[in-house]
């Protein structure tokens, strides 16, 4: 039977990629407290597991844009700024990991910003300040590198790529790297990770998502390059996808062993500030935290489910572990990271990330 032809559990055992159901059947606790813990002390099973695995042979971060974003939403109730808006720097994600097949490439995160300006939030950003000029545009989303551009810089072919995944749809359109019933696609060999509630959600959202989901972004896919996932997923030695819902229905976050430990991302927090605002020097943050008792500060735009939300990224924060360099914060990699800008002052992270590169690409 050709893979295309496989589904389920049957195309995932094919690939190589394994159901990781523990850590999801630890959040079904009726009580939120107990839903919280039990989650905790799975992820703190999973972290050993996955620190005992191999490493991923490369990892890699390229930063592609700039965009600007509401401080309201990026840390929700939680700041005393005056800049209405905070930079979020986007960045590509490459990993490599070694499956039963071989080395397999996967990029998380590949935003084609240009198709993005339709996304609803944006194109008002764009008709009221004019996003199109060019002048304009070099201040609000300063380009650093397309996808195109960090691919080459990593030294990348197209043809080289096995998958494509998001933590989320948001502001996503995906047909120009996959193809739709028009024209092929730029990664000949790829094939979408999602998660499948993510995908059902993006096909029939209510207006409170629409704001954020680009029109149209998955329309016409072929339907052997989208591989719809029913839980979290080890992808392979080393580097796992943990359904972490909340900031919408079907959010995930990437999991990687490196020689740093295990480096997680998503957008559920826009800085490492997020995950630790008892030690954040953003002004507000860490009061907002003693006030409340609050563990985590939540990327907050839509809110789909805000308990679901603060739970997984404690999941997070807790699979991640400590960052070496500085312990008050974890290993946290936002895939959109607020970034110090001259622009929108007074916002600046006390402690980030910058480009990140480990161990050595398989051509």
């Amino acid at each position: 039977m050709s893979e295309q032809k496989l589904t389920g559990e049957t195309l995932l055992e094919s690939l190589g990629i394994k159901a990781l159901d523990a850590i999801d059947k630890a959040r079904i606790h009726s009580l939120p407290k107990m839903r919280l813990e039990q989650a905790r002390a799975a992820a703190i099973e999973l972290r050993e597991s996955l620190l005992s695995d191999g490493e991923a042979p490369f990892y890699r971060t390229l930063n592609l844009i700039r965009a600007p974003y509401p401080t309201k939403y990026g840390l929700l109730n939680a700041h005393k700024v005056k800049s209405p808006y905070m930079h979020l720097l986007n960045r590509l994600f490459i990993v490599q990991f070694k499956s039963p097949d071989g080395v397999k490439t996967l990029l998380f995160s590949p935003s084609d910003f240009e198709a993005s300006l339709e996304t609803p939030y944006f194109k008002r950003l764009t008709t009221k300040y004019g996003m199109f000029s060019p002048l304009v545009n070099s201040f609000l989303a300063p380009v650093e590198n397309t996808v195109e551009q960090a691919l080459e810089k990593a030294g990348i072919t197209p043809d080289q790529i096995d998958y494509i995944s998001y933590d989320h749809l948001h502001t996503q359109d995906v047909r120009r790297w996959l193809g739709d019933d028009s024209s092929p696609g730029f990664f000949p060999n790829a094939k979408l990770l999602v998660m499948e509630q993510e995908w059902e959600s993006a096909s029939a959202l209510l207006p409170t998502q629409q704001d954020w989901y680009c029109p149209n972004g998955i329309d016409g896919l072929p339907e052997d390059k989208v591989i719809k996932l029913k839980s979290s997923v080890k992808l392979g030695e080393g580097v796992a996808f943990v359904r972490t819902p909340g900031h919408t229905e079907g959010n995930h976050s990437l999991v990687v062993h490196t020689s740093e430990g295990l480096l997680v991302s998503s957008e559920n927090g826009v800085a490492a500030d997020s995950y630790a605002p008892e030690h954040s020097e953003i002004p507000g943050v860490r009061d907002y935290a003693k006030a409340t008792g609050m563990e985590v500060i939540l990327n907050g735009n839509t809110l789909e489910d805000s308990l679901d939300q603060y739970i997984s990224m404690v999941v997070e924060k807790t699979l991640a572990g400590p960052n070496k360099e500085n312990p008050h914060f974890c290993n946290f990699v936002p895939s959109s990271e607020m970034s110090a800008y001259w622009g929108f002052p007074g916002l600046k992270p006390t402690f980030s990330f910058g480009e990140l590169e480990f161990g050595r690409i398989t051509q």
